[in-house]
């Protein structure tokens, strides 16, 4: 019989008084997570996860990516923090008696910070949603609307939709959000060398462009560039923010802001109703009156198909449409309206109202006329934005558009007939 090492029977005593360590933990140099008593395989398949694993990948294999949600939103008040740091990847330098989770579990979420805006007289009268998009710049407007929907912002302590102005002296909290710094590409050169041919007028506080058809006010929604960023990469070292919009395929006097005080003074105005402004619009058949007010009410975002439309809808907002005859034509009638009020998609909804449907709409319009007045020579929606007139304290304004040159085409081919 063999003798026993006079310590062995200590060293055993020992062992069985010790704590169990064997809860698997990132203890084991080289191999976090390793049961003693894993089999081989699987020994081995944890040590090459935990070799494969780089800065950003948490201890159980999931890769973090910059914008993923560290902490609960709700109880922390934050929605998408900064990247997760490196020690999420690594193991403990050192190590305690007590049981060590992984790495990833055991490194607190970064520590969420509020922040509060008091507005000020420039900032005073503007939409919330709109002092977000300026304030947190290249934020996606998804991430305004939901940060505005779930209450993370709010304004003197109560929860806003997204139309509210602010006034001066409000406070607004702001919870912080992660925005990828992202290079958004550069419009074709073709497209930004015909940018200066657009413009109608500037002077210190407003640029003003004759707007084509074809080239939305702004991007967003699957377009890449609007009218908004096209100037913006045209002049990068100078401010520009839209004073309002123009659909897509409406062509015409769109007006930009190159300073706060100019938006905040024309935003005043028009929430007063005091800016005219005039629009030409071939209408489809043989408008009978010469004078006609369209004051129905507009409800948008209702549904047909699963395509949003705006309707005509007494529980709507209330909209003002004057339609003034300026020439009856052959199968056509050119019109100037003059809108009192702003709603998306106004004048084309009233004309459908009238039943005199703008030609060349494929969303209000008459198919068979604007399959007509493709005969003409008609390729886009005959809806062009001609003046935009309005008072400052210190100034009047007056910007006119001329008729592009594919609708004048038009109107004088229906003439000549």
């Amino acid at each position: 019989m063999k003798a026993k090492p006079a310590n062995q029977g200590k060293a055993k005593a020992r062992a069985k008084d010790a704590p169990d360590r064997r809860t698997p933990s990132a203890n084991q140099p080289g191999k976090p997570g390793v049961h003693p008593k894993m089999s081989k395989a699987l020994k081995a398949a944890t040590a090459a996860l935990a070799k494969t694993r780089g800065p950003g990948t948490s201890a159980s294999g999931f890769k973090l990516r910059a914008g993923d949600i560290q902490g609960d939103p709700v109880r922390d008040g934050f929605i998408a923090p900064t990247r997760p740091p490196a020690e999420f990847a690594q193991p403990a330098a050192k190590t305690s008696s007590a049981p060590v989770q992984s790495a990833a579990l055991a490194t607190p979420a970064p520590a969420a910070t509020v922040r509060t805006e008091k507005i000020d007289e420039d900032s005073a009268g503007q939409r919330i949603d709109n002092f977000l998009l300026n304030l947190l710049k290249g934020a996606p407007r998804s991430l305004i609307y939901r940060i505005l929907r779930s209450g993370e912002v709010r304004v003197n302590g109560k929860k806003v939709k997204p139309e509210v102005r602010l006034e001066e002296d409000d406070q607004v909290r702001i919870p912080p959000v992660q925005i990828e710094d992202r290079d958004p590409g550069q419009a074709p050169a073709g497209l930004l060398a015909q940018v200066p041919g657009w413009v109608i007028f500037e002077d210190r506080l407003f640029l003003v462009l004759n707007k084509p058809s074809g080239i939305a006010a702004h991007g967003g929604s699957g377009i890449s560039f609007g009218a908004i960023e096209l100037v913006r990469q045209w002049r990068p070292k100078e401010t520009f923010e839209l004073v309002h919009r123009l659909d897509r395929d409406t062509s015409g006097v769109l007006v930009m802001a190159k300073r706060r005080s100019g938006l905040t003074a024309l935003q005043a105005v028009m929430r007063e109703n005091k800016i005219e402004k005039h629009y030409l619009a071939l209408l489809a058949g043989r408008v009978q009156h010469d004078r006609q007010k369209v004051d129905v009410a507009l409800a948008k975002n209702m549904l047909r198909g699963g395509e949003r439309m705006v309707m005509v809808d007494e529980d709507g907002k209330d909209s003002l449409s004057i339609f003034n005859v300026v020439e009856r034509l052959p199968g056509a009638t050119l019109v100037d309206v003059q809108i009192k009020t702003g709603r998306t998609h106004q004048i084309r909804v009233h004309a459908q109202h009238l039943g005199h449907p703008v030609l060349g709409d494929e969303k209000y319009g008459d198919e068979a006329a604007n399959k007509g007045a493709k005969h003409w020579g008609l390729k886009r929606m005959f809806l062009h934005a001609k003046s935009f007139a309005f008072s400052l304290p210190d100034q009047e304004y007056a910007f006119t558009a001329p008729l592009a040159d594919e609708l004048r085409t038009v109107v004088d081919r229906l003439q000549a007939k």
